[in-house]
């Protein structure tokens, strides 16, 4: 991801493989509310407490900004099939599920079966995104840091196309608040995943 410089939703001209002008303008909408969204949430909860039932405060506003960038995604479904944006998915994917720190099995199967499901990534073979996605897992339990820094230098290199650069993190808040709420350890390390991509966390509300 490094070497790539990314400057506001979108850089002023248009390359090969980046989405049109409606797509474009969705992203300004969609990267305005995420602003207004993180405004409005209330202070988080610690990390290894319970995640709310949804429905109102910070979890109400992440549920709708996951929402809106799951709606994102879709739309580009039909661009988003390059080998980088899926490792870096996978790498991404695998931290969220090691986000304290340990590699829980359950965890790590839910995370596994919420790839699986996900709409655009369906775009690949199944046995390519488990292979990734353990992989990586398996780095990060037998060494954390040195899984992590595997794990980030693989998303690094989707950071040469901006849109899938931003479709990475995309699908790391989608897995990661697909039961309506982020964790503070999990928004952490998709912090460092927008870092390594040379974006701004506040584009999507973290």
């Amino acid at each position: 991801m490094a070497g790539c410089r990314v400057t506001g939703a979108v850089d002023g001209r248009r390359t090969h493989g980046e989405p049109g002008v409606a797509a474009v303008a969705m992203w300004d909408r969609l990267k305005d509310q995420a602003k207004g969204l993180q405004q409005q949430a209330p202070g988080r909860r610690g990390v290894g407490q319970a995640r709310p039932g949804g429905g109102s405060g910070s979890g109400g506003s992440k549920a709708q900004l996951v929402s809106a960038l799951k709606t994102q995604l879709t739309s580009l479904k039909a661009e988003l099939k390059s080998g980088a944006f899926r490792d870096a998915s996978m790498a991404a994917c695998a931290l969220v599920a090691a986000a304290d720190g340990h590699v829980d099995p359950a965890e790590r199967q839910h995370v596994e079966s919420l790839i699986l499901n996900n709409d655009v990534l369906q775009n690949f073979p199944s046995a390519q995104l488990r292979e990734r996605f353990n992989k990586h897992a398996d780095q990060l339990a037998a060494n954390f840091a040195h899984g992590k820094a595997e794990a980030l230098q693989e998303i690094a290199k989707a950071a040469k196309k901006p849109a899938e650069a931003r479709a990475v993190v995309q699908t790391g808040v989608v897995v990661a608040g697909a039961d309506g709420w982020v964790a503070p350890a999990e928004e952490q390390v998709l912090r460092e995943v927008c870092a390594a991509l040379g974006l701004s966390p506040t584009e999507f509300g973290l």
